[in-house]
């Protein structure tokens, strides 16, 4: 899932989807806010959550994209994590979504050989041609301005990060999306935080502690992978940066090629907020503040 693309401004989704009658405290009131060790679903990989973040599990998740943020369908996620003492609602709010995409063992050989101002310009080019369908269908063009933190991969940990800075239309305050992949026996753990780029410092602080307290279980680690028995993903470590859908089609086999429009929407669930887009822009911020509390 690409699901945290779409939560580029959680401010405006609480006006639409909660009723008068619900304070944001009350919304929040009905979470069970999670810290210390927690068991990601089927035992693949534990958080252990320090007093800075809460973790929220996948019922709640789903209902805190949904019904907070606007998102039209929360499911398929594992959980997510509130960072303590920042308003979820408000312009400052961030979260980070969490989901396990089971394609098999990533490689990682390719790894020290990617070129990574040539897979920008490759990402740039192809985020510009799906704009030319999202435009046909009435959606405002999202431009990859460029990395706001440059991929890095930690060949001892098996963990991968890197932010982009992201315009969606004409908007002057650009968004940012931190994303973090962490390599497994079977699939990948994926922790992608979204806000806005004014709150990169904060962010990148923030998501190195989750970096630190994130990992897989005995059983699902990559050092564990069996060649003889387990199944290998199809795309390495620059398509997990570029997008899986370009591994797919075949189109990073060469990094110096010219990426075409996907077949799968970019921005999986943005689209469904055509009709909701210019009606939520023009909401001016609920006047609530619920920043998590110990």
């Amino acid at each position: 899932m690409i699901v945290a693309l779409l939560l580029c401004m959680p401010a405006w989704a609480w006006a639409e989807a909660q009723t008068a009658d619900e304070s944001a405290e009350q919304f929040m009131d009905g979470m069970t806010l999670q810290k210390g060790k927690i068991n990601l679903p089927d035992g693949i990989a534990t958080l252990d959550v320090p007093e800075s973040f809460r973790y929220l599990g996948p019922e709640d998740s789903k209902r805190f994209l949904e019904e907070a943020w606007g998102n039209p369908d929360g499911s398929g996620q594992i959980g997510m994590l509130l960072p303590v003492g920042t308003d979820p609602f408000g312009d400052e709010g961030w979260a980070v979504v969490i989901s396990y995409e089971e394609d098999g063992y990533v490689s990682d050989k390719d790894a020290g050989k990617i070129d990574y101002a040539e897979l920008l310009k490759n990402m740039q080019a192809s985020t510009l041609d799906r704009n030319k369908k999202r435009e046909e269908i009435g959606f405002p063009p999202v431009t990859l301005i460029g990395w706001a933190t440059a991929p890095h991969y930690d060949s001892q940990s098996k963990k991968l990060y890197w932010a982009k800075e992201l315009r969606l239309g004409e908007t002057e305050k650009h968004n940012l999306n931190y994303n973090v992949r962490i390599l497994g026996r079977k699939g990948v753990l994926v922790l992608n935080a979204v806000s806005y780029m004014d709150q990169l410092p904060v962010v990148r602080e923030r998501m190195e502690q989750v970096i630190a307290f994130a990992d897989f279980n005995p059983g699902y680690r990559y050092a564990e992978f069996d060649p003889g028995m387990d199944k290998v993903a199809a795309y390495g470590i620059a398509a997990l940066i570029a997008g899986k859908a370009a591994a797919k089609i075949g189109i990073l086999a060469k990094l110096g090629g010219v990426l075409v429009a996907f077949k799968k929407i970019f921005i999986v669930g943005f689209l469904a907020l055509a009709g909701l887009f210019k009606k939520l822009f023009k909401r001016r911020k609920p006047e609530f503040k619920a920043e998590l509390q110990l």
